[in-house]
This record gives C-alpha cells, sequence and structure tokens, in this order.
C-alpha cells in the first residue's frame, strides 16, 4: 500500500534559507518537494514575503526563487481571513497569526520554520493538529520513517 506524501507548508524563513542555501535542512526539504517525495503548501502571504525580502536584501537570488517555485508548483493556500487570524491572533504573535492560520487551513502535517522563538511554545504547539519544527527537525522525522517502513 502506498503511502501519502506528508504534506509540509513552509513559512518565509524556511523557504528563502532554502533557495539561498545550496545545502542545509531547508534546501533538502526543498529537494524532496521537487521529487514529490512530500508535497509543498505555502500561502499566498509566504510567498509574497519571500520574493519582497529577496527582492530588498539578496537581489541576486529573485531569479532563483522565480525558478523553484515554477518548478515545484507548490500548492498556494489562499491568505486566511480575518477571522481565522483573529483566532490565531489567541494562540501565537500577531505577526505570525497569518501563516499559523493558512497553515491550519492547509491541513498541513508539518510546519516548517527557523522562527522557533514564536512557533514553538508549547501553548501554540498544543492548538494544532501539525507538527511545528525547523528543517533539521523535519528531515530527522523523514529518515526515522524511512526507518520504521
Amino acid at each position: 500500500m502506498e503511502r501519502r506524501r506528508w504534506r509540509v507548508f513552509l513559512d518565509t524563513s524556511a523557504l528563502i534559507v532554502g533557495i539561498v542555501s545550496a545545502t542545509g535542512a531547508a534546501r533538502e526539504v526543498l529537494r524532496l518537494c521537487e521529487a514529490s517525495v512530500v508535497e509543498l503548501m505555502v500561502s499566498r502571504q509566504v510567498l509574497i514575503e519571500a520574493d519582497r525580502n529577496l527582492s530588498e536584501k539578496l537581489p541576486a537570488f529573485v531569479s532563483d526563487f522565480r525558478d523553484w517555485m515554477s518548478l515545484l508548483s507548490p500548492v498556494l493556500i489562499e491568505d486566511s481571513s480575518k477571522k481565522e487570524v483573529a483566532h490565531a491572533v489567541q494562540i501565537i504573535h500577531a505577526n505570525d497569526a497569518p501563516i499559523l492560520a493558512a497553515a491550519m487551513n492547509a491541513e498541513a502535517d508539518y510546519l516548517i520554520t527557523w522562527n522557533t522563538r514564536h512557533f514553538q511554545k508549547p501553548s501554540v504547539m498544543k492548538a494544532v493538529r501539525f507538527k511545528i519544527v525547523t528543517p533539521g527537525e523535519f528531515l530527522q522525522d523523514f529518515r526515522q520513517s524511512l526507518h520504521d517502513s
């Protein structure tokens, strides 16, 4: 029986690091997405933020970012409603609420982020049905699942 692919929602930090770093865990996550081993999900906000941040701070990577997004064809999650974001604000810092709400709407298996300060608080992790991990932690889970199969 074929196993369902894990659905991974990347926030802006993980997506940018995956594009900018030719090595490292975030790039490996993108490679798993490229190989269709896991399913990449992002919100419209993540794409806009990543494009804007790269344009402002690392313009040499804008073309790579756009090429990767075209190649990967991520599942695009629409930005959350004001009501959904307001619910998420009760769980997490207001600046991160739209991302958390989008990941919740996506029914992701994982939210992958470098923002451990806000997202990995026990109260946040208890409030969601998915794991919130760094790219390296995701790869550990992925490798463990291969070992367990």
